[in-house]
Formats: C-alpha cells, structure tokens, sequence
C-alpha cells in the first residue's frame, strides 16, 4: 500500500509541475476512469451531435449550403471517430474498445450531451446550432486543450480548429436569415428562443455545493481547469454582444452584466429537465438512439470484414 500511495504522490506531482501523461505512462485507476468517462462522452456526443443536421442536407436552400452543411456533418463524425481512437488507448488494458462505448451508450450507462436530444424543426435551427451550439463547444474544448493528459489535448487541438469553421459556417446561415424577409428574421429568433434554455444548460449545474466530488478531482488532476459556472460566464461575455447585433431578442429578460463582480445575472433553467434530458427523456432521445442503433446494426457486416482481415493480417 505504501509503494501505491508513493506511486499516487509521484504522479500528482506530475500533474503539478505541468507535465503531461501520455497513453503508456502509469496512471492511477481513478484517472484512466475519468479518461475514459469523459472522452467517451465526449465521443458519443459528436456521433450523435450530426444527426439534428444531417436532417437538413437534403433539405439546405442551395447547393451551396448543402454542400457546407453536409461537410461538417462529415467533420462531425469524423471528430468521434478520432476521440474513440483516443478512448480505446485508455480502455484497452481493462479489455474494452469502441464497441463497448456504442454497448454502453445503447444500454443508457454512457450519455450524450444534452443538446443533441432536442429537436432542429427549421434551417434557422441548423445555423443556431453550427454558431452558438459549436460556440459553446469551443468554450470547453478550448479548456481542454491544456487537459494534463496528452492525446486528448492533441486530438482536439485539431477539432478545435475544424469546430471554427463550422461557428462560421453556422454565423453565415445567421446573419443571411437575420438580414432576410421579416419570416426569416422571425424564424431565426424563434430557433433562439428554443435553443436558449439548451444553451444554459450546456455547460452543467452550477457550482458550489452541487460540484461533484468527480469535478473537484478533475481539476486537481488538470483534466479540466475551469468549472461549469466560469464556462458559462466565458459563453455569454463573447456572445450575448453578438446575438443582439443581429438584432435579436435573448429570451431571459433578467439576463445583465454586472461591472462590480464582472459576472453575468441570467435566469436559471430547469435543471430537473436537464437531468431527464441527460437520461435519455428528452424531446427526441428515443428517436435518435434508435435511429443511431439502426445505423450501427446496418454496418456491423463492414466491422466484421475489416476486423477479419486485420487478424488475417497480424
């Protein structure tokens, strides 16, 4: 026990002096399982993020944005399918691999992200979520790009840059509706006032005394270096200016800055939805895991060929 405690310290003071862990360095259990549980997460959410626009590729209003659109749902799945390499380094002494995420996710023991659940009814959906939803985003992954644990900071290095094209990509679809016919303008800020609440709720809970013990031991691990709460201010200072240059009505009539504590007031959403949202109880949770276990079971005969001639090959 006293040669794991000494091991323990060994690697926190690792952590401390800034080094970064890579994939075959020893780490703690707890650590690898907080790895794990979050890129995964984070994984799954990317895969299942594509499917509220993938709904509009055959639907976009020109070539051109069917083109744009159809790309970044590419990126999208591209984005999990380079976090799940990420997640099976971590998973693969514990005897697990990908298609124990898709397992997990199937069988309600892995989430994904709470914006994903909810439904995109127009193409102003589709520029809200591509600005203000990869808005967010970027908000965290950019904290993590200093994440202590190396491969995944590497990863996103690179689907922070792809996630910037897609905030443009989405801001263009924004500012034609906004300068459009009055129905446009309409429709646009009617997607705001829907997404809203799901934007609130992006980042987590609040802090303080609802932090989970896992939060805490995150940030002493440098697995994460801000709370939800930091985020979250970090969104509405870069973006609260921008939705109303557009000329656009923020649903929260509470919502203010406040120059003595440099923080934002703004009302808070329903966190008892967020959790039903999270367990799989939101507006299109069952359509979309259903849709998404449909696709999986289609491809399973490709998975089975290439891991076929992968043995043959070894």
């Amino acid at each position: 026990m006293a040669f794991d405690d000494s091991r323990h310290a060994l690697f926190q003071a690792r952590i401390d002096r800034g080094d970064r862990i890579e994939a075959d360095d020893w780490m703690p259990d707890d650590y690898r399982n907080q790895l794990i549980r979050l890129i995964a997460m984070h994984a799954i959410s990317e895969v299942m993020g594509a499917l509220p626009e993938k709904e509009w590729v055959p639907k976009a209003p020109t070539l051109f944005r069917k083109l744009a659109i159809m790309a970044k749902v590419q990126d999208e799945e591209g984005h999990g399918q380079l976090l799940m390499r990420v997640a099976e380094d971590l998973m693969q002494p514990l005897g697990k691999n990908r298609e124990d995420i898709f397992d997990d996710l199937f069988a309600g023991r892995l989430k994904y992200h709470n914006v994903f659940h909810m439904p995109a009814p127009t193409w102003a959906d589709a520029g809200i979520i591509g600005w203000l939803v990869d808005g967010a985003a970027i908000v965290t992954q950019g904290m993590s790009l200093t994440c202590s644990y190396a491969p995944y900071a590497r990863a996103l290095a690179r689907i922070v840059e792809e996630e910037g094209f897609h905030i443009h990509h989405g801001e263009s679809i924004c500012l034609s509706l906004a300068e459009g016919t009055p129905g446009q303008r309409k429709m646009l800020q009617e997607a705001l006032v829907r997404w809203w609440p799901a934007l609130m709720m992006f980042f987590g809970p609040p802090d303080g005394s609802q932090m989970s013990s896992h939060q805490l031991q995150n940030m002493r691990w440098k697995i994460r270096t801000k709370t939800n709460e930091e985020l979250r201010q970090r969104f509405l200072t870069k973006y609260v200016g921008r939705i109303r240059s557009l000329g656009l009505t923020i649903p929260d009539p509470t919502l203010a800055y406040h120059e003595a504590t440099a923080t934002w007031q703004y009302q808070q959403p329903d966190w008892d939805l967020f959790k039903r949202i999270v367990n799989n109880q939101g507006p299109l949770s069952q359509e979309r895991l259903e849709l998404r276990r449909m696709t999986y079971e289609e491809g399973r005969w490709v998975r089975e060929i290439l891991s076929r001639d992968e043995q043959v090959g070894a």
